[in-house]
Protein backbone atom coordinates (compact mmCIF):
# COMPACT_ATOMS: atom_id res chain seq x y z
CA UNK A 1 0.00 0.00 0.00
CA UNK A 2 1.17 3.54 -0.73
CA UNK A 3 2.78 5.10 2.37
CA UNK A 4 0.65 8.25 2.27
CA UNK A 5 -2.57 6.27 1.92
CA UNK A 6 -1.52 3.90 4.72
CA UNK A 7 -0.86 6.85 7.04
CA UNK A 8 -4.05 8.66 6.01
CA UNK A 9 -6.20 5.64 6.83
CA UNK A 10 -4.79 5.58 10.35
CA UNK A 11 -6.17 9.07 11.06
CA UNK A 12 -9.73 7.82 10.56
CA UNK A 13 -9.26 4.42 12.21
CA UNK A 14 -10.68 4.10 15.77
CA UNK A 15 -7.16 3.52 17.12
CA UNK A 16 -7.94 2.98 20.78
CA UNK A 17 -11.04 0.88 20.17
CA UNK A 18 -9.19 -1.39 17.75
CA UNK A 19 -6.27 -1.71 20.16
CA UNK A 20 -8.49 -2.61 23.10
CA UNK A 21 -10.30 -5.20 20.97
CA UNK A 22 -6.93 -6.69 20.03
CA UNK A 23 -6.05 -6.79 23.72
CA UNK A 24 -9.25 -8.68 24.51
CA UNK A 25 -8.55 -11.22 21.77
CA UNK A 26 -4.91 -11.62 22.83
CA UNK A 27 -6.02 -12.57 26.36
CA UNK A 28 -8.47 -15.28 25.28
CA UNK A 29 -7.72 -18.65 26.90
CA UNK A 30 -10.05 -20.81 24.79
CA UNK A 31 -7.76 -23.42 23.27
CA UNK A 32 -8.99 -23.35 19.69
CA UNK A 33 -8.85 -19.55 19.57
CA UNK A 34 -5.47 -18.99 21.16
CA UNK A 35 -3.75 -22.01 19.56
CA UNK A 36 -4.92 -21.09 16.06
CA UNK A 37 -3.89 -17.46 16.58
CA UNK A 38 -0.43 -18.35 17.94
CA UNK A 39 0.32 -20.97 15.30
CA UNK A 40 -0.82 -18.66 12.48
CA UNK A 41 1.37 -15.89 13.89
CA UNK A 42 4.46 -18.11 14.12
CA UNK A 43 4.06 -19.19 10.50
CA UNK A 44 3.17 -15.72 9.20
CA UNK A 45 6.13 -13.95 10.80
CA UNK A 46 8.72 -16.73 10.97
CA UNK A 47 9.07 -16.74 14.76
CA UNK A 48 12.01 -18.88 15.94
CA UNK A 49 10.55 -20.93 18.79
CA UNK A 50 13.84 -22.80 19.34
CA UNK A 51 15.01 -19.73 21.30
CA UNK A 52 12.00 -19.72 23.60
CA UNK A 53 12.21 -21.11 27.11
CA UNK A 54 8.90 -22.86 26.33
CA UNK A 55 9.11 -24.13 22.74
CA UNK A 56 5.62 -25.64 22.59
CA UNK A 57 3.22 -22.96 21.23
CA UNK A 58 0.22 -24.69 22.76
CA UNK A 59 1.66 -24.50 26.27
CA UNK A 60 1.04 -20.75 26.49
CA UNK A 61 -2.04 -19.62 28.41
CA UNK A 62 -3.01 -17.03 25.78
CA UNK A 63 -1.52 -15.07 22.91
CA UNK A 64 -0.05 -12.35 25.15
CA UNK A 65 1.68 -15.03 27.20
CA UNK A 66 3.27 -16.31 23.98
CA UNK A 67 4.07 -12.85 22.65
CA UNK A 68 5.95 -11.81 25.80
CA UNK A 69 7.64 -15.22 26.05
CA UNK A 70 10.90 -15.63 27.93
CA UNK A 71 13.99 -16.83 26.08
CA UNK A 72 16.47 -19.51 27.06
CA UNK A 73 19.21 -18.16 29.36
CA UNK A 74 21.89 -18.33 26.65
CA UNK A 75 19.75 -16.99 23.79
CA UNK A 76 20.89 -13.36 24.21
CA UNK A 77 24.49 -13.10 25.49
CA UNK A 78 25.08 -9.80 27.27
CA UNK A 79 28.09 -7.71 26.33
CA UNK A 80 30.22 -7.92 29.45
CA UNK A 81 32.34 -4.79 28.93
CA UNK A 82 32.04 -2.42 31.87
CA UNK A 83 31.86 0.61 29.55
CA UNK A 84 29.27 -0.76 27.11
CA UNK A 85 25.74 0.45 26.42
CA UNK A 86 23.69 -2.52 25.20
CA UNK A 87 20.75 -2.82 22.83
CA UNK A 88 17.56 -2.73 24.91
CA UNK A 89 15.57 -4.99 22.62
CA UNK A 90 15.48 -7.14 19.54
CA UNK A 91 14.39 -5.23 16.46
CA UNK A 92 16.00 -2.71 14.14
CA UNK A 93 17.45 0.75 14.51
CA UNK A 94 14.88 3.25 13.33
CA UNK A 95 17.25 6.19 13.87
CA UNK A 96 20.07 7.13 16.23
CA UNK A 97 22.36 10.09 16.70
CA UNK A 98 22.63 13.45 18.41
CA UNK A 99 19.84 15.46 19.99
CA UNK A 100 20.30 18.82 18.26
CA UNK A 101 18.68 22.01 19.57
CA UNK A 102 16.27 19.93 21.62
CA UNK A 103 15.06 17.99 18.58
CA UNK A 104 15.21 14.30 17.70
CA UNK A 105 15.34 12.98 14.15
CA UNK A 106 12.38 10.72 13.26
CA UNK A 107 12.69 10.30 9.48
CA UNK A 108 13.51 12.39 6.44
CA UNK A 109 11.74 15.71 6.93
CA UNK A 110 10.36 14.69 10.33
CA UNK A 111 11.59 15.90 13.72
CA UNK A 112 10.10 16.07 17.20
CA UNK A 113 11.26 17.68 20.43
CA UNK A 114 12.69 16.05 23.51
CA UNK A 115 10.29 18.12 25.62
CA UNK A 116 7.27 16.72 23.76
CA UNK A 117 8.56 13.15 24.01
CA UNK A 118 9.13 13.39 27.77
CA UNK A 119 5.72 14.87 28.57
CA UNK A 120 6.25 18.62 28.35
CA UNK A 121 8.78 19.26 31.12
CA UNK A 122 11.43 21.78 30.07
CA UNK A 123 13.59 20.89 33.08
CA UNK A 124 13.58 17.18 32.23
CA UNK A 125 14.24 17.82 28.56
CA UNK A 126 17.19 20.06 29.47
CA UNK A 127 18.93 17.08 31.10
CA UNK A 128 19.29 15.59 27.61
CA UNK A 129 20.26 18.75 25.68
CA UNK A 130 22.89 17.96 23.04
CA UNK A 131 22.83 14.34 24.17
CA UNK A 132 22.29 11.14 22.22
CA UNK A 133 19.22 9.12 21.25
CA UNK A 134 18.60 5.67 19.80
CA UNK A 135 15.23 4.46 18.50
CA UNK A 136 14.64 0.70 18.23
CA UNK A 137 11.61 -0.66 16.35
CA UNK A 138 10.36 -4.08 17.47
CA UNK A 139 8.73 -6.01 14.62
CA UNK A 140 6.07 -8.71 15.21
CA UNK A 141 8.56 -11.61 15.06
CA UNK A 142 10.91 -10.14 17.66
CA UNK A 143 11.41 -10.90 21.35
CA UNK A 144 9.28 -8.27 23.06
CA UNK A 145 10.85 -7.71 26.44
CA UNK A 146 12.83 -4.49 26.92
CA UNK A 147 16.02 -4.57 28.98
CA UNK A 148 18.26 -1.98 30.60
CA UNK A 149 20.84 -0.46 28.22
CA UNK A 150 22.90 0.54 31.28
CA UNK A 151 22.48 0.03 35.02
CA UNK A 152 20.65 2.66 37.05
CA UNK A 153 18.18 3.59 39.77
CA UNK A 154 14.62 4.47 38.81
CA UNK A 155 13.85 8.12 39.53
CA UNK A 156 10.55 8.90 37.81
CA UNK A 157 7.99 7.51 35.42
CA UNK A 158 5.71 9.61 33.24
CA UNK A 159 2.67 7.94 31.65
CA UNK A 160 1.53 10.07 28.70
CA UNK A 161 -1.78 9.63 26.86
CA UNK A 162 -1.92 10.06 23.11
CA UNK A 163 -2.66 8.54 19.73
CA UNK A 164 -1.98 4.97 18.70
CA UNK A 165 -0.56 5.23 15.19
CA UNK A 166 1.44 2.31 13.85
CA UNK A 167 5.18 2.85 14.44
CA UNK A 168 6.62 1.13 11.38
CA UNK A 169 8.88 2.87 8.85
CA UNK A 170 6.07 3.87 6.53
CA UNK A 171 4.18 5.67 9.29
CA UNK A 172 7.35 7.28 10.69
CA UNK A 173 7.98 8.72 7.24
CA UNK A 174 4.51 10.24 6.96
CA UNK A 175 3.12 11.16 10.41
CA UNK A 176 4.70 14.28 11.97
CA UNK A 177 5.99 13.92 15.55
CA UNK A 178 4.89 10.27 15.61
CA UNK A 179 6.75 9.17 18.74
CA UNK A 180 5.84 12.29 20.71
CA UNK A 181 2.14 12.03 19.91
CA UNK A 182 1.58 8.31 20.59
CA UNK A 183 0.67 6.94 24.02
CA UNK A 184 3.90 6.14 25.91
CA UNK A 185 5.63 5.51 29.21
CA UNK A 186 8.81 7.42 30.06
CA UNK A 187 11.15 5.91 32.67
CA UNK A 188 13.99 8.12 33.96
CA UNK A 189 16.96 6.41 35.58
CA UNK A 190 19.90 7.95 37.40
CA UNK A 191 23.12 6.22 36.36
CA UNK A 192 26.89 6.56 36.82
CA UNK A 193 26.94 8.58 33.59
CA UNK A 194 24.02 10.86 34.34
CA UNK A 195 20.33 10.55 33.49
CA UNK A 196 19.05 7.86 31.11
CA UNK A 197 15.54 7.82 29.67
CA UNK A 198 13.91 4.67 28.32
CA UNK A 199 10.66 5.49 26.52
CA UNK A 200 8.21 2.68 25.70
CA UNK A 201 5.99 3.91 22.86
CA UNK A 202 2.56 2.42 22.34
CA UNK A 203 1.11 1.75 18.89
CA UNK A 204 -1.98 0.55 17.09
CA UNK A 205 -3.16 -2.86 18.37
CA UNK A 206 -0.53 -2.85 21.13
CA UNK A 207 -2.56 -4.45 23.89
CA UNK A 208 -0.51 -3.06 26.77
CA UNK A 209 2.80 -1.89 28.19
CA UNK A 210 4.15 -3.43 31.39
CA UNK A 211 7.05 -2.67 33.73
CA UNK A 212 8.75 -5.07 36.12
CA UNK A 213 8.12 -2.74 39.06
CA UNK A 214 4.49 -1.79 38.43
CA UNK A 215 2.84 -4.29 36.12
CA UNK A 216 0.56 -3.08 33.35
CA UNK A 217 0.49 0.67 32.70
CA UNK A 218 -1.49 0.79 29.45
CA UNK A 219 -4.16 1.75 28.60
CA UNK A 220 -2.93 5.06 29.98
CA UNK A 221 -5.35 7.54 31.60
CA UNK A 222 -6.39 10.74 29.85
CA UNK A 223 -4.01 12.99 31.77
CA UNK A 224 -0.25 12.75 32.26
CA UNK A 225 0.57 10.71 35.35
CA UNK A 226 3.98 11.26 37.01
CA UNK A 227 5.34 9.04 39.77
CA UNK A 228 8.44 9.86 41.79
CA UNK A 229 10.16 6.72 43.07
CA UNK A 230 12.92 8.38 45.11
CA UNK A 231 11.04 8.51 48.45
CA UNK A 232 10.22 4.82 48.10
CA UNK A 233 12.44 1.79 48.45
CA UNK A 234 15.04 2.20 45.69
CA UNK A 235 14.43 0.30 42.45
CA UNK A 236 17.82 -0.45 40.93
CA UNK A 237 18.25 -2.48 37.76
CA UNK A 238 21.52 -3.70 36.32
CA UNK A 239 22.57 -3.53 32.69
CA UNK A 240 20.72 -6.22 30.76
CA UNK A 241 17.95 -6.76 33.33
CA UNK A 242 14.38 -6.72 32.06
CA UNK A 243 12.59 -3.42 32.72
CA UNK A 244 9.40 -3.73 30.66
CA UNK A 245 7.59 -5.46 27.85
CA UNK A 246 5.10 -4.87 25.05
CA UNK A 247 1.94 -6.89 24.48
CA UNK A 248 2.25 -6.70 20.68
CA UNK A 249 5.04 -4.75 19.05
CA UNK A 250 6.16 -1.17 19.26
CA UNK A 251 9.23 1.05 19.77
CA UNK A 252 11.74 1.80 22.53
CA UNK A 253 13.69 5.06 22.60
CA UNK A 254 16.81 5.55 24.75
CA UNK A 255 18.22 8.99 25.67
CA UNK A 256 21.49 9.98 27.34
CA UNK A 257 22.87 13.40 28.24
CA UNK A 258 25.61 15.44 26.57
CA UNK A 259 29.06 13.85 26.25
CA UNK A 260 27.99 10.67 28.04
CA UNK A 261 27.90 7.99 25.34
CA UNK A 262 29.12 7.26 21.83
CA UNK A 263 27.15 4.94 19.56
CA UNK A 264 28.95 2.17 17.71
CA UNK A 265 29.52 3.29 14.12
CA UNK A 266 28.27 -0.09 12.85
CA UNK A 267 24.72 0.89 13.83
CA UNK A 268 22.82 2.87 11.23
CA UNK A 269 19.15 3.27 10.42
CA UNK A 270 17.72 -0.07 9.35
CA UNK A 271 20.32 -2.29 10.98
CA UNK A 272 18.96 -5.16 13.05
CA UNK A 273 19.54 -5.31 16.80
CA UNK A 274 19.67 -8.14 19.31
CA UNK A 275 19.08 -7.46 22.96
CA UNK A 276 22.38 -7.46 24.84
CA UNK A 277 24.67 -6.57 21.94
CA UNK A 278 26.91 -3.56 22.37
CA UNK A 279 25.15 -0.50 20.98
CA UNK A 280 27.75 1.99 22.17
CA UNK A 281 30.17 2.91 24.96
CA UNK A 282 30.21 5.34 27.85
CA UNK A 283 32.59 8.29 27.57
Amino acid sequence: MNEKLFAALQYITPQHGLSRAAGWLANQRTDWIKNHFIEWFIQRYGVDMSEALEENPRAYAHFNDFFTRALKPDARPLDASADSIVCPADGAISQLGAIEDGRIFQAKGQLYTTRELLGGSEALAAEFDQGQFATVYLSPKDYHRVHMPFGGQLRTTVAIPGDLFSVNTATANQVPRLFSRNERLVAIFDTDIGPMAVVLVGAMIVAGIETVWGGEVAPIKRTIQTRDFRPRAPITLNKGEEMGRFKLGSTAIVLFGKDRVRWDEAYQAGRGTRMGERLGVRL
